[in-house]
């Protein structure tokens, strides 16, 4: 399946030079992922007041950029480091779900004309994610399959971000665009789970 994820070792080639600094710092990556949550509140608290001023709006795409980087690392300086705990299994994980419900939460203000798919929207991403964790259970593999899954979520929302900050009216297609995002992430959601029940019947 399409996915921004597939472009994420190229990405983590990209930030090597910042986890060799940050490690130099004696940042963890418990620090790192809980600065990760920090940040989403803060995205989420300027999304919220963006109708009082537009360049709030810019949180979202320069925000989201920034969670991604400091997702990709978190894991990569506990590997790399040897930092890898349960502590830091828990707070990546249910960190992820309390970000995006963060971020995403004004959306339910600012299309509240279609508040119903907001609100599937929200929970599908919970399922998704929690889907991709299940995949470990199951076959001790994390998985991250798209479409739609928690980067491309990221990329569509900072978009949105970007448009609304132009001014663009696009109220009479943001039905069908949440409608095909729900229906990505539903697909999203089975495919993780398949892959999953699949890989635990192979060994």
């Amino acid at each position: 399946m399409i996915s921004i994820y597939k472009i994420k070792p190229k990405f983590q080639n990209a930030l090597s030079p910042i986890l060799k600094l940050l490690h130099k710092w004696n940042i963890s990556a418990n620090q790192i992922t809980i600065s990760s949550i920090l940040l989403s509140l803060c995205i989420g608290i300027f999304f919220w007041f963006a109708d009082f001023n537009t360049y709030f709006f810019l949180a979202l795409p320069i925000g989201l950029f920034i969670r991604m980087a400091l997702n990709a690392l978190d894991g990569m300086m506990a590997r790399t480091y040897n930092q890898q705990s349960k502590i830091g299994e828990v707070l990546n994980e249910i960190g992820d779900v309390i970000s995006d419900i963060l971020i995403f939460f004004p959306l339910l203000k600012f299309e509240s004309e279609h508040i119903y798919l907001i609100v599937i929207f929200l929970c599908l991403g919970i399922i998704n994610e929690f889907s991709g964790f299940m995949g470990k259970v199951i076959s001790n593999i994390r998985r991250y399959d798209g479409p739609m899954g928690k980067s491309d979520r990221a990329l569509i929302i900072g978009i949105y971000g970007i448009i609304s900050f132009i001014g663009i009216n696009f109220s009479n297609y943001t039905f069908y665009i949440f409608m095909l995002i729900n229906l990505l992430l539903v697909i999203s959601t089975i495919t993780r789970i398949k892959r999953a029940l699949d890989y635990g019947k192979d060994i």
